[in-house]
């Protein structure tokens, strides 16, 4: 299992949606002023330790016939978050990898999926989503929270179980989404037995 994942606060802008008709719209932290090595560093973290672990330990698996690589991609990569553009970018990116090295190794026995888990409630986010004074959910919190079909974080111990486990039909979903529980099947066994694109 491939857990790379966070951002970095350079990689993130000030506000979520630039206005040109503020006149001071130039001095909020944006897209164009953001701090590009720190948009490198949430990239190679969230991506590039995705890909880097799953090209070393393929190699044992595809050699015995057999195993599971499993990423672990962010809702972000299907609807991207604001404010963190590079984060929302790599998870997109994993979500992409994932399903093309399903595709590359379909015939070898190796299985390729990732869990896009929603807002998974973790030291890391409590100290982002809770006021550390009062323990209230931040306005940015709120505004997720009015968002998500449950209404609430999930806990770290609801992913477990959710590794991609084939169906009754030989399908395997290579996204499976964990923020409302519903399976998001993105590629089956049958479509990647198919001839790729060329």
């Amino acid at each position: 299992m491939n857990g790379a994942g966070g951002n970095d606060p350079k990689a993130s802008t000030e506000v979520e949606l630039l206005d040109t008709r503020v006149p001071d719209w130039q001095e909020k932290l944006s897209f164009l002023s953001m701090d590009m090595q720190g948009f490198e560093r949430a990239m190679r973290l969230n991506f590039m330790r995705t890909v880097l672990p799953s090209r070393v330990f393929s190699r044992g698996m595809l050699e015995k016939g057999r195993g599971a690589i499993v990423n672990i991609a962010s809702m972000s990569s299907l609807v991207p978050l604001t404010k963190i553009p590079a984060y929302s970018a790599a998870k997109a990116a994993v979500a992409n990898f994932t399903k093309w090295l399903a595709v590359h190794f379909a015939n070898t026995g190796v299985r390729v999926n990732a869990i896009a888990p929603g807002f998974v409630m973790t030291e890391q986010l409590a100290f982002l989503h809770r006021d550390q004074r009062t323990g209230a959910y931040t306005v940015r919190a709120q505004k997720t929270m009015a968002r998500t079909p449950m209404g609430r974080y999930a806990e770290p111990e609801e992913l477990v179980g959710s590794e991609g486990v084939p169906q009754p039909d030989g399908s395997c979903p290579s996204i499976l989404s964990k923020s409302s529980g519903e399976r998001k099947t993105m590629i089956t066994r049958d479509e990647q037995n198919k001839e790729p694109f060329k």
